[in-house]
């Protein structure tokens, strides 16, 4: 009876050892990233008898990320990017197709995002959260034929000029930011591909009741890939 006693109590802790080993152990993660960004601008003008088109300009983003899987399938990921956005303005609709113009917007970015994985050595995630921008610096690039267009009378009414040569009125900026990627987990770190969203909810310009634009938010889609290591 003893000796069955005995039998039954190996058994019972070789089970809550293996059980204890084959719990999951959180891990932090340090990372460098960067990829190219393809933004544009939701502008609205005040009046509802003007409009203003923009299209996606192609730049760059690059920053560090530190990373907490805190349950199996769960994490959490905290970024500081350096972040180009901005736009580029569409003048196919009025005929105007040799202008050009460009703005340039230099942000700090910082998301925080909860990460959702699924697999091992090859992972399937999804990130979300919310994410804040500090503008450092704007520029706009012209060329001379929107410069001579800018000087005279444009030739449609409907058009919004307001915004040209106007520095952004509003440096800080606040979103959304919605990513799914691929990672792949090797013995020299941890390479992760991912594509994001990025919807802004602030505004760039000043938007009272009498200001220009009643609209000026971010929106961005971007490419990543992020090299992460054990940190401990």
């Amino acid at each position: 009876m003893k000796k069955c006693l005995l039998i039954s109590l190996f058994l019972i802790g070789a089970s809550l050892l293996g059980f204890g080993q084959d719990k999951f152990k959180s891990e932090w993660n340090v990372g460098v990233g960067f990829g190219p960004t393809f933004s544009s601008m939701s502008i609205v003008p005040t009046s509802t008898n003007l409009n203003f088109r923009t299209k996606s300009i192609q730049q760059f983003q690059g920053g560090v990320s530190v990373r907490y899987i805190s349950e199996k399938n769960v994490g959490l990921i905290a970024e500081l990017n350096y972040s180009q956005m901005g736009w580029k303005t569409d003048f196919r609709d009025e005929n105007l197709v040799a202008n050009q113009h460009q703005h340039t917007l230099n942000y700090i970015t910082i998301p925080f995002l909860t990460h959702i994985y699924f697999g091992d050595k090859v992972r399937f995630f999804f990130n979300a959260g919310p994410q804040i921008g500090i503008m450092f610096s704007d520029k706009e690039k012209t060329n001379a034929a929107f410069d001579e267009w800018l000087a005279t009378p444009p030739d449609s009414a409907s058009f919004s000029t307001d915004l040209y040569g106007l520095k952004a009125q509003r440096k800080i900026d606040y979103g959304i930011t919605v990513g799914m990627g691929v990672e792949l987990r090797t013995g020299v770190g941890n390479f992760a591909l991912e594509g994001r969203y990025y919807m802004g909810f602030g505004d760039i310009y000043d938007n009272r009741k009498y200001d220009p634009y009643s609209r000026s938010a971010n929106r961005v889609i971007s490419a990543k890939l992020t090299y992460y290591i054990k940190a401990f």
